[in-house]
């Protein structure tokens, strides 16, 4: 990276940020805007003083937990670099996306006690430092909301300022009933304060407490927290649950405007005092709510593709690419500047609100019947009619592209990689989940003794029981590593794959055939991808459908060449990446 030789805001961006607190807190900016140029202030020498910096081929993001991997006597953190490193992942791999490692009291970590702090179970701030010299870092700030354990939160119960106003209270009896919810759970939790018992907002679980960003000496606290994660080596800020930030009763409480200014905020912090940094907006929503955090390209630099997992996971359920073809050909590039996060699967379940008004319900209802039938677990959120619907799939992503017949390992292997060499060759950034390049099956046995859904797909590792996982060259663990690493590799060398690349949709002639033409920003190389969603082998005449047939000779997945001028035979759940 290049350095910078300036710091602080510039007097066109402190006015934009004036211009924007005033517009979410009135009068009360005045007194807000020199506290963020303080707290900015505070950062000077801590900070990388780094250029903005762009995105290539080689841009590809690890989602772990830090202690997904364990060894006796280190820290998990350390077994995973250690990990990474022995198997070559550096190589791989740009940035690790390290899911919440914070002192966290449920949630798997993203009920946060104490955002500065690493949690003394995984390591410690040496442990993050020693990830970043082979990797870039993505960190989490969860800022909706907060643990009912931290130290925030002990003090709004003892009545001590500015805390009593860093939580939201409602009375009991106030009509709630337009908000959107997530979850089935209450939306407010009774708790006792010096003052007496107080209703606190609490979006995801009563052990969650929401902060309250009509008071600014939260969003100037939160921006405190953003700065130190940036100092600590983050290139990339991941916003947790950020389309529920602000609320204001009598509305749906989601994708307020006021949130999005806030992010618009953040932003203009960034670009000034860390523009090698980029924000990463997580709204599993449906698309056009999800795609509005690109703002002007004045939000975030990159939105998750939320609807991607579940339209693609029902394509193979189905053996029809159709919605999937017809959304990706929908599909508006992003403003320039901003990109997609593509992935399949993470940390937590695959969404099914992204699928509203793209497939039917019934599609949606066949859908979750067969993630039952391999295994699945299904969790609900409630509707403003008060009816619990379902919310998301819980299931790793390998068990849920599992062939009716679960012994076929090749096929099962096939598809599941095929389903991960279409998200790698899409327009944008992809993320691959550590579960899904391992190989990772159902722990049902984590879901059932947690009582929580998301923990299928949240299993941890000894070092060595890894290991033997991935070790017998038959197992179903093994061929998807390896068949992952292959896709990994060849991918990086591809211009065409650049996540600024033009992208189209091609007319396959069958609607089991999933067709992608990538070309490069130069133009030099183009790459066709196509897939096989169904079960059975399909044809796909290249000279009928894709222009310039003749100039497509190489199979990159397979490095053969070959003969373009007969029909390509498909196997079924089968991919290909042919380069001109």
């Amino acid at each position: 990276m290049q350095t910078s030789t300036t710091f602080g805001l510039d007097p066109s961006t402190r006015q934009r940020i004036a211009e924007r607190l005033q517009k979410l807190y009135g009068a009360a900016s005045e007194e807000c805007l020199p506290r963020i140029l303080d707290c900015i202030a505070k950062f000077e020498n801590r900070l990388p003083r780094c250029n903005a910096r762009s995105w290539d081929p080689t841009d590809v993001l690890l989602i772990t937990y830090a202690d997904i991997v364990r060894q006796t006597g280190e820290s998990p953190l350390e077994t995973l670099r250690q990990f990474l490193k022995q198997q070559g992942l550096e190589e791989l791999l740009s940035t690790v996306h390290l899911l919440p490692f914070f002192p966290s009291s449920s949630d798997d970590g993203f009920s946060v006690v104490d955002y500065r702090a690493v949690d003394p179970a995984l390591g410690n701030w040496e442990d993050v430092a020693g990830l970043r010299e082979d990797l870039r870092l993505a960190f989490d700030l969860v800022l909706n909301h907060i643990s009912s354990q931290s130290g925030w939160f002990a003090a709004y119960k003892r009545g001590e300022q500015p805390y009593t106003r860093f939580f939201i209270e409602v009375d009991p009896t106030k009509d709630l009933s337009a908000v959107t919810r997530p979850r089935s759970s209450p939306l407010l939790t009774p708790v006792e304060t010096r003052r007496g018992t107080r209703h606190v907002w609490t979006t995801f679980s009563a052990d969650q407490i929401d902060l309250n960003y009509a008071e600014p000496a939260v969003l100037v606290a939160m921006l405190e927290v953003l700065l130190h994660y940036v100092a600590r080596g983050a290139q990339i800020i991941r916003l947790d649950a950020v389309a529920y930030l602000w609320k204001q009763i009598g509305t749906p409480c989601i994708h307020l405007w006021q949130t999005h200014e806030v992010v618009k905020l953040l932003r203009d912090v960034l670009s000034a005092v860390a523009p090698h940094v980029w924000l990463l907006t997580e709204t599993n929503v449906p698309h056009q709510e999800n795609v509005s955090y690109f703002g002007d390209g004045d939000e975030a630099q990159m939105v998750y593709q939320f609807a991607l997992p579940p339209l693609l996971l029902s394509a193979f359920a189905h053996g029809d690419a159709t919605p999937l073809s017809n959304w990706l050909a929908d599909l508006e590039a992003t403003p320039p500047g901003t990109t997609f996060l593509n992935f399949t699967a993470s940390h937590d379940g695959i969404g099914l609100r992204p699928l509203e008004g793209l497939v039917s319900e019934e599609r949606i209802g066949q859908l979750v019947a067969a993630m039952r039938r391999r295994g699945g677990l299904v969790s609900s959120r409630r509707r403003e009619d008060g009816v619990d619907v379902p919310y998301e799939l819980n299931i790793t992503y390998v068990d849920a592209l599992a062939p009716d017949d679960p012994s076929d390992a090749p096929l099962h292997a096939r598809r599941f990689l095929s389903s991960q060499a279409v998200m790698l060759a899409m327009r944008g950034i992809p993320a691959v989940y550590f579960h899904s390049l391992f190989g990772t099956r159902n722990d049902t046995q984590a879901a059932a003794e947690s009582g929580q859904p998301r923990r299928i797909n949240r299993r941890k590792f000894a070092l060595r029981e890894l290991l033997e996982q991935i070790d017998p060259s038959d197992s179903l663990s093994h061929r998807i590593y390896a068949g992952f690493r292959r896709l990994l590799e060849v991918r990086r060398r591809q211009a065409a794959f650049h996540p600024d690349a033009s992208q189209q949709v091609l007319d396959a002639g069958d609607p089991a055939i999933l067709a992608l033409l990538r070309t490069s920003l130069d133009r030099r190389q183009r790459v066709l991808v196509a897939v096989n969603v169904s079960t059975r082998p399909r044809t796909f005449t290249l000279a009928k459908h894709v222009a310039d047939h003749e100039f497509f000779r190489r199979d990159l997945i397979a490095d053969r060449l070959i003969d373009n001028t007969k029909p390509l035979v498909l196997d079924a759940g089968q991919s290909v990446w042919l380069s001109t």
